[in-house]
């Protein structure tokens, strides 16, 4: 320990290290190398959201009183005064009001729980179509989908707590769902709402869930989730120097250290800037809650109004079974399309790789164009997702736009239906269309615009070579062909009991790798650069022997795996590369 290093300081540190060994660990994990890339931001931007949630709702719990317990309103907001309201309600008003900061930090919490989903769910969006997903990491994204779903639960208990007409409607909504369950719904209600809906309990139940329960399950699942990554290495994009056996980047001290503190200042800036812009949740506005009212043009947040407009989208179908009346207008669009996030999210890494039979490990990136197939499913979710968005709207549409609202309901119940297809040929299309352009560019370089004419009248376009980096981001992903199986038989004449399921394999091997524009092999780009095609008038051979050399790099393998660069990005003041 240096002599300059204060004896308060130095005395603790030399206690832990001699008992855990703190030093060695702390050396080893703070040059750890982390890429850089905006996109990996995504993921930061959500833990800090979370951390200003448990900053700013530490604040709100010093004043806000759980309670459904009937009081008066005496307060500073006269349009309110002398009227019933719960404890809950009049304690939200006396932070928006009489505490100094307190509507400035109800907004700052609100915004940025916005803030918190909307960021987990573009961070997934990211690691599902650059296929960050895959092997080793398969455990990761299913933390990954608990965390995205728990968020959804701390957001809806959180907005349900200041017992306004708005939140109100929003426990009725729920009381809804939890009713259409077949048989024992009605029981369940009674339970959770401590009796006849509204009961005297929710918000008391429901506060003791936000503030505990629910962040405690989260920080345990973002400690999991930052261990993993650490423990994983972090992905990276495709690039000269870059391999799936190293990462090249910065390493956690100093650099990542002070970018992410600055980071971290950003984000708590621009959400206190929201929050002090921009009004959010305005409960006055809309009143203490009565089962007797309903809010006109009542509207749940963001990421729970998919859900409502599966609601109003599904006809109203219903089946009287044994006495009991099961609703499945209100059961499949609540319960199943959490479930089918859920599902659907947590099976694909798996689902993926039974069809490709791909189990090596993956630290590089994908570019979305290069896996068409998975880039539009992923477009197709998203339009199906957007869809239900619009239909949780329908009310306003139809006033806004001065349309009848069961066009706009009969149109999205058809549109929920097509547009993804629709989406999904229409993104594959143009995924396709990119592997060609790329395709073109490693074996006859980039367009120039300029066109000569040879001795023999022939004209040419003068194509310009492409730099080796940029041929290392097109040309570093691996060849895909679909699966191939025989006849079921063995040479023996014995059948393959399992060529049933081997043959549904291949075929949907085909049908997610059938349409792929492959990259060209190292004797298709050397066939290439033989004939010239212009390339010399322009740039030269050298230009030709700098894309040859980065190309056949990246592929001399065959798929675009293992291959070195020596001294590019390695070493040097900019960055590091950690195997």
């Amino acid at each position: 320990m240096s002599s300059a290093t204060p004896n308060a300081v130095a005395k603790p540190l030399e206690f832990l290290d001699e008992r855990v060994g703190l030093a060695k660990l702390v050396k080893k994990n703070l040059r750890k190398v982390f890429p850089d890339h905006w996109s990996f931001l995504l993921g930061e931007i959500a833990l800090y959201s979370f951390i200003i949630l448990l900053l700013s709702g530490t604040f709100l719990t010093l004043w806000f009183k759980p309670s459904m317990q009937e009081v008066v309103y005496s307060g500073p907001y006269g349009p309110l005064q002398g009227v019933h309201m719960s404890e809950a309600f009049a304690s939200t008003l006396h932070i928006s009001f009489d505490v100094r900061g307190g509507l400035l930090m109800r907004q700052i919490h609100h915004w940025a729980a916005m803030l918190f989903i909307g960021a987990m769910t573009i961070h997934m969006l990211r690691v599902f179509f650059t296929g960050a997903f895959r092997k080793p990491r398969e455990i990761n994204w299913l933390i990954g989908t608990i965390l995205l779903q728990l968020g959804l639960i701390e957001g809806f208990t959180g907005y349900s707590l200041p017992d306004d007409l708005l939140s109100g409607t929003g426990l009725r909504f729920i009381e809804g769902l939890v009713r259409a369950i077949p048989v024992v719904g009605t029981y369940v209600s009674y339970f959770v709402f401590g009796g006849a809906f509204p009961g005297d309990t929710i918000v008391p139940r429901l506060y003791g869930v936000h503030i505990l329960l629910l962040p405690g399950l989260i920080l345990a699942m973002v400690a999991a989730h930052i261990g993993l990554v650490v423990y994983h290495k972090h992905t990276q994009w495709a690039g000269p120097g870059r391999t799936n056996k190293n990462v090249v980047g910065y390493p956690l001290m100093p650099v990542y250290m002070a970018k992410a503190g600055g980071f971290f200042f950003i984000v708590f800036g621009v959400t206190a800037l929201m929050g002090a812009l921009f009004q959010l949740n305005p409960v006055w506005v809309y009143g203490p809650y009565n089962p007797s009212e309903v809010g006109a043009g009542t509207q749940p947040d963001w990421y729970m109004g998919w859900v409502e407009g599966g609601l109003r989208l599904m006809p109203n179908w219903e089946s009287h079974i044994a006495g009991f009346t099961i609703s499945w207008n209100i059961f499949i669009p609540g319960f199943g399309l959490l479930g089918l996030l859920a599902i659907v999210l947590g099976l694909y890494p798996f689902i993926e790789r039974w069809v490709t039979g791909d189990n090596r490990e993956h630290h590089l990136l994908d570019r979305p164009r290069n896996q068409p197939t998975r880039t539009a499913f992923g477009v197709a979710g998203m339009t199906f997702y957007g869809l239900l968005w619009v239909g949780g709207g329908n009310d306003i549409l139809a006033t806004t736009f001065h349309l009848a609202i069961n066009d706009i309901t009969w149109f999205l119940r058809f549109a929920i239906f097509i547009g993804p297809v629709i989406a999904f040929l229409v993104t594959k299309r143009i995924c396709i269309g990119l592997q060609r352009r790329d395709r073109d560019r490693l074996l006859h370089g980039r367009e120039t615009g300029i066109v000569m004419r040879a001795p023999n009248g022939e004209f040419t376009e003068v194509h310009a070579p492409i730099d080796t980096e940029e041929a290392y981001t097109i040309s570093q992903h691996d060849r895909q062909a679909p699966l191939v199986v025989g006849d079921g038989v063995d040479a023996n004449g014995v059948v393959d009991p399992t060529h049933r399921v081997r043959k549904l394999r291949a075929r949907a091997s085909r049908f997610y790798f059938g349409d792929d524009v492959q990259k060209p092999t190292r004797e298709e780009i050397e066939e290439a650069h033989s004939h010239g095609h212009g390339h010399e008038e322009l740039a030269g051979s050298n230009g030709h022997e700098q894309l040859a050399d980065g190309s056949h790099e990246a592929l001399s393998n065959g798929n675009g795996n293992g291959h070195e660069v020596k001294g590019v990005g390695a070493g040097s003041s900019k960055s590091r590369s950690e195997h």
